[in-house]
């Protein structure tokens, strides 16, 4: 994660804070329908202590899908929005901002200005991820608050633009997808109120059922522990929690709501007017009109895996920001090793092989890192590269390059940032068959420096594993 100053003459950007030293950081989540502020203050011996947050809903995804670009109304007040959280952090002391955009922004014409000039009129260092990362986000901090060891689970993520899906066995990553049934936009183009709601949530669950059933092979996700993360889910909780006639103070984390119950839901809000759903108990009022698309998200998720209930994170996107930048902070040292070789263990990688392909792949970095033009912290990207790089190999062999790759980008516990997981993934990806390309996607979404590090650091991991092609260590040094 970059890291970005939000006082005069700070610690340079990327430095550790002083030993013991506690730090306030701040996570910005701009979205389709809301913009989040969340300030924290991170002391390396306790965690996270969340301290400040502040919500907006400007809407940004309003008009997206008919005109492909954001407009001028949203754009004003998602700058107010920023403003303001700007504010807070000022006031807050803090010293460094990660702050990223979503669908809408990510989907539209003029999203790339729009960053452009929050970064110029603001200073924030707000940044568009693409839809793996958004999910990746998600699903580290549900990671964080949830045992997700020896289960099949399945995070949903309903934003305004987007559903963002990602399914891990025994805490490894195996399915990632993002599907554009996002609240607002669903909202938008097939709940306008030209007929009776009842007529409109019957439609809009056909046309979501098909989408999932195109794109999601629900079989292999049968039974899984389904976790709903976003304001979708938390307005489902807490409408629960005031129909179970529990206090409304009490917190949605961890709770538990039957398939039934989301089915009730939406009969019976889709009996109610806009203005009827502002008054729900537990319901936010500025969701009263795109509620019943999430809800009909929800209910076809669950039908189409067979799920009888879901589980609410009361944490999102804004947390998993926060976990990375402390994450970030942590020193390295033999405990980062140990995380490498107990994720390859995992994977079923082969100990001997992939041990002596670091070995190999670290005598070629001392020998010609200086001559490629490596930096410091790439000795320690190429070892992981090398400890991990058969990863894969638990899916499929042939492509195990490939999906080691997404193995690699969402294991949130290697003790490495999003930027260092995304350029070990690509390193790994790369140690076989073709070599780095602009047109992979991924690799043409990194900065041309990256770029860079990712093909000096394959090329020697690709040489230390053609050393040992046979896997019987013939090659000492």
């Amino acid at each position: 994660m970059t890291a970005h100053t939000a006082q005069a003459a700070p610690a340079p950007a990327g430095s550790p804070p002083p030993p013991g030293a506690r730090e306030r950081i701040a996570a910005i989540d701009v979205g389709s329908n809301s913009i989040r502020l969340l300030v924290a203050e991170y002391d390396p011996a306790s965690g996270l202590s969340i301290i400040d947050e502040l919500r907006d809903q400007p809407r940004l995804a309003t008009g997206l899908a008919s005109t492909g670009s954001l407009s001028h109304e949203a754009i004003e007040r998602a700058m107010q929005a920023l403003a303001r959280m700007r504010e807070v952090c000022q006031r807050r002391g803090v010293r460094r901002i990660a702050a990223v955009a979503t669908a809408a922004v990510r989907e539209a014409e003029n999203g790339k200005w729009f960053v452009r000039r929050v970064r110029k009129e603001l200073d924030i260092p707000l940044r568009i991820i693409d839809a793996e990362t958004e999910a990746a986000l998600s699903y580290r901090s549900v990671t964080h608050h949830f045992r997700l060891a020896g289960a099949r689970t399945l995070v949903a993520d309903i934003g305004g633009g987007s559903l963002e899906l990602i399914g891990a066995v025994d805490g490894l990553v195996e399915l990632s997808l993002s599907l554009p049934l996002g609240a607002v936009r669903l909202t938008e183009v097939h709940l306008p109120g030209k007929r009776s709601a009842r007529k409109e949530v019957a439609s809009l669950r056909e046309l979501v059922a098909r989408q999932m059933k195109r794109r999601f092979s629900a079989r292999e996700w049968a039974a899984a522990t389904v976790i709903g993360s976003g304001g979708t889910f938390t307005s489902l909780g807490r409408m629960v929690q005031a129909r179970r006639g529990l206090p409304p103070g009490d917190s949605v984390q961890g709770l538990a709501v039957t398939a039934a119950e989301v089915e009730q839901l939406i009969d019976w809000l889709a009996t109610r007017t806009v203005e009827e759903r502002r008054q729900v108990p537990g319901l936010n009022p500025e969701r009263a009109d795109i509620i019943l698309a999430g809800l009909a998200v929800t209910a076809e998720l669950l039908d189409r895996v067979r799920a009888r209930s879901i589980t609410v994170s009361a944490f999102g996107l804004r947390e998993g920001l926060l976990l990375e930048m402390a994450g970030a902070r942590k020193t390295r040292s033999s405990d980062q090793l140990r995380l490498f070789r107990e994720f390859a263990e995992r994977c079923q990688s082969d100990r001997k092989h992939v041990e002596q392909v670091r070995t190999l792949a670290l005598q070629l970095y001392d020998q010609l890192g200086k001559n490629l033009g490596c930096g410091q912290e790439e000795r320690l990207l190429l070892e992981a590269a090398g400890l991990l790089h058969d990863a894969g190999q638990l899916v499929s062999y042939r492509k195990h390059h490939k999906h080691r790759y997404e193995l690699l980008t969402h294991a949130e516990r290697l003790g490495l940032g999003a930027r260092e997981r995304e350029i070990v993934a690509l390193v790994s990806r790369y140690h076989r068959k073709t070599g780095p390309s602009s047109k992979h996607a991924e690799f043409a979404a990194l900065p041309p420096e990256d770029q860079a590090i990712v093909r000096r650091l394959s090329g020697l991991l690709r040489v230390a594993d053609g050393l040992d092609r046979g896997h019987t260590a013939a090659v000492e040094d």
